[in-house]
């Protein structure tokens, strides 16, 4: 009851005039964003970070959660029509829904989309209302060897699932470990990776490394691989569903928040992995089974819901242990240090009225999402036409804009560009951004913890294992370590079996 009524005060916070703006803008901004290749939910918020410095801290967290979501289904869009997914968690729509769009059906998949964002954005707000206070009471428990734990969680399986090895993962990771290493050492005032300036004594901020990475990064990639000519739109029509394709859509919808959610509040990389096991489940469980991989709709509704319910999910682990388990998240972690607040088990005690209208305002997005992009889906397909020289030129002006207005120096500029450029070999080489931006985030916060650990336990290792807590999160972690040598010695010994049995 207290989780309801204080969703009712959130919903007096987001229903206001202004805070209805910041909501609808979000939402637009997010879409147009995500329909443009290469640029997800990640890149728009890390972009339009600067630009809120002067807003209201509640009004500027709804505006992003608009971001977000909007974002999502935008990548959704040009995932459909062009097979050119805007983000990583619209890949997956692209397998059933561009064959169903060259076959004259896109409206059917967007509508699809479009419903399977609204279910799973809905039931995933629900359960976040529903466990966000709960796991906010039980994190007050915590001390450091469990939040240290928590946070080489969030290295192992960030590192483990992203990426085409886990060699690249950890030196993604390591790349953003070295960079929040600089500055000076909160407990000594030791300078580290100074190289003798006082302006990095401060350290790097975190909006310079997430615009770097992301849009800078991107934007030099796409310059690298520019090629002459660009996609035609395809005519979508009018988006609407047969009373059939309801029916064959209802229960995916449905079945997507069951396993988008739980991967998006726990560190295991955001909405890729849910949004492709969502779509295993679809296909063994369909009557329509001949019909995947030519177009079948439920590949499509399935899918996009769990996206939609992991994007609720990552703000439970987000908002109650301060734990970014996507880059969206980092970056809006960033964000709340902007304003001075640490999200945390005390947020929701110290911050209810921008907890509970940030909590509101999703619904009120998933609303404006639905009633807005219906009808705008052919004009997100035309914003494809701009020339990709404009878009990113556009781009690099704006994020070098939003690095000067963080502190005013030149010097941030030219940061500002050596981060662009580790983010353009990152991506030269294969190596994820997401586990650099969550090394630069959490890893301070780690050494901290590890130190306060090791001070309380009088510098002795065991002091990180002394909590039942502590012990089945460094069980978790090595599950993951060694799952996939499990996985082999397992599969040698079933076949051993069955040649014998043979």
């Amino acid at each position: 009851m207290d989780s309801l009524n204080s969703l009712i005060d959130g919903f007096g916070t987001a229903l206001t005039p202004m805070n209805l703006l910041w909501a609808a803008i979000g939402v637009l901004l997010g879409t147009a964003i995500g329909v443009l290749p290469g640029i997800g939910p990640a890149m728009a918020v890390a972009l339009l970070l600067p630009v809120t410095y002067g807003l209201e801290p509640t009004g500027a967290f709804i505006m992003f959660a608009g971001i977000y979501y909007g974002a999502m289904f935008g990548g959704s869009t040009t995932s459909i029509l062009l097979n050119t997914p805007g983000e990583s968690a619209a890949v997956v729509a692209a397998i059933e829904g561009n064959p169903m769009a060259k076959a004259g059906r896109g409206a059917q998949a967007l509508a699809a989309a479009a419903g399977g964002h609204f279910a799973g954005g809905m039931i995933g707000t629900i359960l976040l209302v529903a466990l966000a206070p709960t796991v906010a009471a039980l994190a007050v428990d915590i001390g450091a060897p469990d939040y240290f734990a928590i946070m080489v969680l969030a290295f192992i399986a960030v590192t483990s699932v992203l990426g085409s090895s886990r060699i690249r993962g950890l030196a993604a990771l390591l790349i953003g470990l070295t960079l929040g290493l600089v500055g000076l050492d909160q407990m000594t005032g030791q300078a580290r990776l100074t190289f003798g300036s006082l302006q990095l004594a401060d350290g790097i901020d975190v909006v310079i490394v997430a615009v770097g990475l992301f849009a800078i990064g991107e934007a030099l990639w796409v310059a690298a691989h520019l090629r002459r000519g660009g996609g035609h739109a395809i005519p979508v029509g009018r988006p609407w569903l047969a009373k059939s394709d309801l029916r064959r859509t209802w229960k995916p919808w449905l079945r997507g928040p069951v396993i988008g959610f739980p991967f998006g509040a726990i560190p295991a990389g955001g909405a890729e992995i849910p949004t492709f096991l969502s779509y295993v489940t679809e296909k063994r469980l369909s009557r329509h089974k001949d019909e995947f991989g030519r177009g079948a709709i439920e590949g499509v509704a399935g899918p996009e819901s769990a996206a939609s319910a992991s994007a609720a999910g990552t703000l439970v682990s987000m908002l109650t242990l301060g734990l970014p388990t996507t880059a969206v998240a980092a970056v809006m972690l960033a964000a709340f240090q902007q304003y001075g607040i640490q999200p945390g088990p005390l947020l929701f005690e110290r911050e209810p009225q921008l907890v509970w209208g940030l909590i509101a305002s999703l619904f009120v997005g998933m609303l404006l999402l639905l009633a807005l992009n219906l009808p705008l889906a052919p004009l997100w397909a035309k914003l494809l036409r701009v020339p990709r020289p404009y878009l990113y030129a556009g781009i690099l002006f704006f994020a070098a804009v939003g690095a000067y207005a963080v502190g005013g120096e030149a010097l941030d500029l030219v940061i500002l560009l050596v981060i662009g450029l580790i983010g353009f070999g990152m991506r030269r080489y294969g190596l994820p951004v997401l586990p650099a931006v969550i090394g630069v985030i959490l890893g301070p916060a780690a050494e901290q913890q590890l130190r306060r650990a090791l001070q309380i336990s009088d510098g002795s290792l065991t002091g990180l294992v002394n909590t039942p807590f502590s012990v089945a999160v460094y069980a978790v972690i090595a599950i993951l370590l060694f799952w996939p040598l499990i996985r082999k010695v397992t599969g040698k010994v079933i076949d051993r079996r069955r040649s014998l049995a043979a």
